[in-house]
């Protein structure tokens, strides 16, 4: 576009990211460029669900590319693991031994070679300023710090930045993080310093303090893949998803039943039934392409051993922040990353201020599993980034919701593409997971927000049980779109669960 201003719509789940994403567009950033802008600062304004010590999964398609490019930066546990110490008892939930290699800022550095057109430093420069001059805490981070106000409080690291009164703070109060604002500048000046320098050599020190087996040489070791999407044609659209260890796969299995254009006039949803199956596929075929086999057509095709069943309980709720972006060039990214629960593992390094992910409660110490623990291997990953093409549009879309990401994003897939509705109407709308362990239920139930039509017929079906809110809940996933039409007009929702905001900007 010589001579024209580029314009980007981006959705982020914090003001102060999209602020940070529209300042980087008016200085002449893309959709690359917006993305990390918001990506840096979450982890200043939103560190209870990312963090530099946290992993990252995104998607980019540049324009007239056919298809599209994952990058999928996720750490691995510590070759030195002491896997006898973890396998004679279930896997943690919390705590150092959950802790893999961090992948964030590795993951940043790959998307900014795919196409940024500024500086990564200068977006950690920006969110390091936000670190030191402080923020107001969010309802969200409010929410967090009194849901884990126990961990918090324990950990000293935690306690010494989010309880400096003695109590955990509230929404409204201002948050300064000058270790962490530190850290973010020494890697605007050298971003491989996280892995492969004196930020690596802090935190290795720092891991190794609260017990962990991790050493510079772990860190040393991440490399993050960029490789092609995986890619299915459904209906008139075509979408990609990120290879294995991520679970977006099952999108594209249950995609088809989503997109039925009968599904609104049946008395049942076809749906639940494809995300009840895809479950089960999940938790027999997903895990780490480096370290066991992993079937990606048997999840494509939601292919099932014994016909339909209840699957086991599965894994916690992860806490996720997506960012969606979308220029006038045709430049699509979706970005997610994220500490795995609220707060990860609970602890904080203090010495560089990071919060630390637990992605590492995702593996199983059963040796049958798909994602049993082996040192130097990756986790079953939740991070479910999507992209899809339409002949009338272009969108982006990712969400919050741990396990049920991929259920999530059906639920909004058939009217974002065909644009028959608002981006903002779509995702208002009620919806509603299937889930176990992950939604605090012992069994697989449906949760269903007030008006959701049909689904909890789907489940009776099934056996399952239902649960019926009062109203929206964060379970049902905090979805950000950005869309480019066929005809170059741009738009962006945030979800009304999360706090949000939504922006199109045009460059100086």
């Amino acid at each position: 576009m010589s001579g024209v201003a580029r314009s980007v719509a981006v959705a982020a789940p914090h003001p102060a990211a999209v602020g940070a994403a529209e300042e980087a567009v008016r200085r002449g950033g893309n959709a690359v460029d917006a993305a990390l802008a918001a990506a840096t600062v979450l982890t200043v304004v939103y560190p209870h669900q990312c963090a530099l010590g946290g992993d990252l999964i995104a998607l980019v398609r540049a324009p007239g590319q056919a298809g599209a490019t994952a990058v999928v930066s996720a750490g691995a546990q510590p070759v030195g693991l002491d896997v006898d110490a973890l396998t004679a008892a279930p896997m943690p939930r919390r705590g150092i031994r959950t802790v893999t290699t961090p992948g964030v800022v590795g993951g940043w550095t790959a998307l900014a070679d795919l196409g940024a057109l500024l500086p990564l430093g200068a977006a950690l420069d920006a969110a390091a300023a936000v670190a030191d001059d402080g923020i107001e805490v969010s309802a969200g981070l409010a929410r967090g710090l009194k849901a884990q106000r126990a961990a918090v409080l324990a950990d000293p690291g935690l306690r010494g930045v989010f309880a400096s009164r003695g109590d955990v703070a509230s929404a409204g109060d201002t948050l300064r993080q000058p270790a962490l604002a530190a850290t973010l500048r020494e890697l605007a000046a050298e971003p491989d310093a996280f892995y492969r320098g004196p930020v690596a050599a802090r935190l290795a020190a720092g891991l190794r303090a609260l017990g962990g087996d991790h050493t510079a040489e772990d860190l040393a070791a991440h490399r993050p893949e960029v490789v092609p999407a995986l890619e299915r044609e459904i209906g008139d659209g075509r979408w990609w998803v990120a290879p294995p260890p991520s679970q977006g796969a099952l999108l594209l299995g249950v995609l088809p039943a989503a997109m039925d254009p009968d599904r609104a006039g049946r008395e049942t949803d076809p749906l639940v039934t494809a995300c009840v199956r895809g479950i089960e596929v999940r938790d027999r075929e997903l895990g780490d392409p480096r370290g066991t086999a992993v079937d990606v057509d048997a999840m494509v095709e939601l292919r099932l051993a014994d016909g339909v069943s209840t699957p086991p309980a599965g894994r916690a709720l992860g806490d996720t922040v997506a960012i969606s972006a979308v220029d006038s060039d045709g430049l699509a990214v979706c970005l997610i990353q994220s500490v795995f629960q609220t707060f990860g593992a609970g602890l904080l390094e203090p010495s560089t201020g990071i919060v630390l992910h637990n992605r590492g409660a995702a593996f199983s110490t059963a040796p049958a599993s798909p994602g049993y623990l082996r040192p130097g291997t990756r986790p079953p990953h939740t991070l479910c980034p999507a992209i899809a093409w339409s002949p009338d549009r272009l969108i982006a879309l990712g969400c919050q919701g741990g396990r049920a990401q991929a259920w999530i994003l059906a639920q909004v897939a058939r009217e974002l593409l065909s644009g028959s509705m608002a981006p903002g109407e779509v995702l208002a709308r009620p919806r509603w997971v299937v889930g176990a362990r992950d939604l605090g239920y012992d069994r697989t139930v449906l949760l269903a927000e007030p008006g959701v039509p049909h689904a909890p017929a789907a489940a009776v079906e099934l056996g399952l049980p239902v649960v019926e809110t009062e109203g929206p809940i964060d379970e049902a996933g905090h979805v950000q779109v950005a869309v480019r039409t066929a005809d170059g007009r741009l738009s962006a929702a945030t979800d009304p669960r999360a706090d949000g905001r939504a922006s199109v900007v045009a460059g100086s």
